[in-house]
């Protein structure tokens, strides 16, 4: 048996690698690499006793001709490639190269094989978009709803919807939740992105550990007795359940407990976005650990091991707080991706975005005038799914689709279905968006997995403001966190530069 992955050495790559090379039914291990790199020569070398299961195709996702050498004769391809931020904020064009053109390389080599492999493709939870205390919980077949200039989002959202419209029998898509790793604390204090993190941005963390146990275990159970419709053809959210259910100020607090203080000690109100960010408590991520079962790492258990994996940490205890605040934090408000940065040089797109048009200058300064989400009086009625408020998708979610859900959902955004004819859930038809853009999807796409056709789909252009006037779906969520008569229009422009108008 060929398993073909992509993304091998990236977190999620390198912990499913440790639970792949366990299984004896898998014979070879085909990886897609770009010549020279380090890391999968440290990988080779870290699992030297495996070498003989492993095999390499040079070259990346980009290369068409890469892909169709990784895929040909393999028996399950696992997608995991993907550029992240930063460094898809560093370089945009990776980010459009990788998991917008790449996914669309892969998928379209699957689809040409004469014998298709399955194919398990990595999408994101970033999907989502922003969320807050009004809408805390989400689940498959919310609206997408990207955040402005968050090209990983977009790239992705891309990414998965051809996924989910191709030819491939036997397909399921994975948003991965926030990911806990081994590289957690070195990897955010070189840039300003996690000043992007909300204060009150709800996030369910997996460990790296779980995701790759996740991986192993879905290739073990459909070799051993055929996952069948439970998993193939659909989506699923995944996390660490209502354990790992915590705010972005709880995260920022726990890492930096590790160099002896919290995050009151090391942050300010205004150091960090209040919106335009990406996270939400699942309501569904407990399907797939019932179905093949994965969870067993808290973010408790997560930081207790890296504390004890990274014990030089400690050892800033002995400088006072305001030094290493001074060192580690203040020193990445002149990057170019910190907030601080847009205030002080005047980038107008990304305040807005971020903050809503002059409310940077309304945050307070010190935490006695700044009420965080998880101090409130009913942060435990909030972490009650039970209690979740429940969104109209315009059909009932839960149930077989209708040739009239779909003329309702379709309705409800605004604009209409034209066809006629309802074939199935996976046959396609022909809609139409409030802008009179015709197109054709799936309904499990459109109705199940929650893709609604809009500029972002095709060009890097965020236009919700303008769209959710009209469109019910997307207004239950947009308006949690931005103003009923916002009107701006968000874009990148050829250089990636971030840009926005206002319509009225």
């Amino acid at each position: 048996m060929i398993v073909a992955l992509t993304g091998i050495t990236g977190n999620m790559g390198q912990a499913t690698l440790e639970e792949l090379v366990k299984i004896d039914e898998i014979d070879k291990l085909r990886f897609l690499v770009r010549p020279n790199n380090k890391r999968f020569e440290k990988l080779v070398k870290k699992f030297k006793k495996y070498k003989d299961k492993f095999e390499i195709v040079e070259g990346d996702v980009k290369d068409k001709s890469a892909c169709k050498k990784l895929v040909e004769g393999a028996d399950y391809v696992i997608g995991l490639g993907a550029v992240i931020p930063p460094k898809s904020d560093q370089n945009p064009q990776s980010a459009i190269d990788c998991n917008e053109l790449g996914a669309d390389n892969l998928v379209s080599a699957i689809e040409e094989c004469k014998v298709q492999p399955k194919y398990v493709h990595i999408s994101t939870v970033a999907l989502y978009g922003n969320r807050n205390h009004k809408h805390i919980w989400g689940r498959v077949g919310d609206p997408l709803l990207v955040s402005p200039f968050d090209i990983y989002s977009a790239t992705k959202l891309r990414g998965e919807f051809r996924v989910l419209e191709s030819e491939i029998k036997n397909w399921a898509v994975i948003r991965q939740t926030a990911m806990l790793h081994g590289n957690m604390l070195t990897d955010n204090m070189s840039d300003g992105l996690m000043f992007h993190t909300c204060f009150d941005a709800p996030l369910e963390w997996l460990t790296a550990h779980d995701s790759g146990v996740l991986i192993a275990n879905i290739l073990k159970s459909d070799i051993k007795k055929g996952l069948g419709e439970k998993f193939w053809g659909n989506v699923f959210n995944i996390g660490g359940g209502i354990e790992n259910c915590v705010t972005g100020y709880d995260t920022l607090n726990a890492g930096f407990e590790l160099i002896g203080g919290g995050g009151k000690d090391f942050f300010r109100p205004n150091n960090n976005a209040i919106r335009n960010f990406h996270g939400v408590w699942f309501l569904d991520s407990d399907k797939l650990d019932k179905l093949v079962g994965y969870r067993s790492q808290t973010c408790k258990d997560f930081w207790k091991e890296y504390a004890k994996n990274h014990r030089y940490f400690s050892l800033a205890k002995i400088f006072p707080k305001s030094l290493i605040r001074k060192c580690a934090i203040e020193r990445l408000f002149k990057n170019y991706n910190s907030p601080k940065s847009w205030i002080k040089n005047g980038d107008e797109a990304k305040e807005i975005a971020y903050f809503g048009k002059d409310k940077f200058k309304e945050l307070p300064t010190d935490w006695k005038n700044f009420k965080l989400l998880c101090e409130s009086e009913d942060f435990e009625n909030l972490k009650n799914p039970k209690k979740a408020p429940k969104l109209d998708y315009g059909f009932d979610i839960d149930g077989e689709i209708t040739l009239k859900d779909c003329q309702n959902v379709a309705k409800m955004h605004g604009g209409k279905l034209i066809s006629k004819k309802y074939a199935g859930e996976y046959q396609k038809l022909e809609w139409e968006t409030q802008d009179g853009e015709k197109f054709f999807a799936k309904p499990f796409t459109v109705l199940k997995a929650g893709h609604w056709m809009n500029p972002i789909y095709k060009e890097n252009v965020w236009d919700f403001d303008r769209l959710s006037k009209k469109d019910k779906i997307f207004a239950q969520i947009w308006y949690d966190s931005h103003d009923n008569d916002e009107d701006y229009r968000y874009w990148l422009d050829k250089n990636f530069v971030a840009k926005c108008e206002k319509l009225k």
